[in-house]
């Protein structure tokens, strides 16, 4: 069936056929100093689920310059072990091991770059309770969210892993002003 000139359906034609097909986040990538130790936090804390290791800490370790170079990181470092883990409702987690000179420390919200990951949770205290319970820490304790983001029940909270990335829970029952973005939980 022809469309109009300007219509909808003709402008989503269009844009679509120039989009590169994006569905959305697949997984985040996640550097650990071990993979054992984040494998336990992640399932006690979250309820993740292993998937699969694509490299296995039994493995030869992966390094030099080709693994520098594709992964763009320094040639003294080296591969020790991935870890592919699901999250209910949302991304899979990729958990990378890597040892050498050139590691630093994990970033804090004020550096540049990735600095935390929100997890939506029905109850923000239960949530923090299982994430303390499993060697989490609060940075502060769960406060309202404010300004746009502000209704009854939504909160939030800062959390340090047992390694010190930073993650966030969060819970915005009453919806969000500009459109409803909580995850559908069925």
């Amino acid at each position: 069936m022809p469309t109009d000139p300007g219509s909808r359906q003709d402008a989503q034609s269009s844009s679509q056929s120039t989009r590169p097909g994006l569905h959305g986040i697949d997984h985040i990538g996640l550097t650990v100093p071990d993979i054992e130790q984040a494998t336990a936090f992640l399932v006690d804390a979250l309820d993740a689920e292993v998937l699969y290791d694509t490299l296995k800490k039994s493995d030869p370790p992966r390094q030099g310059p080709e693994t520098a170079q594709r992964l763009g990181i320094p040639v003294a470092m080296t591969q020790r072990a991935i870890r592919m883990i699901r999250l209910p409702n949302g991304p899979g987690i990729e958990l990378f091991e890597y040892e050498g000179p050139d590691q630093r420390g994990p970033v804090v919200p004020s550096d540049i770059g990735w600095q935390h990951i929100a997890f939506y949770v029905d109850d923000v205290d239960a949530a923090l309770t299982k994430v303390e319970a499993a060697g989490g820490s609060r940075t502060a304790d769960p406060r309202d969210l404010a300004g746009v983001e502000s209704g009854e029940g939504n909160r939030f909270v800062y959390v340090k892993t047992p390694w010190g990335s930073t993650i966030e829970l969060i819970s915005y029952p009453d919806p969000q002003p500009c459109l409803d973005l909580r995850p559908d939980p069925t």
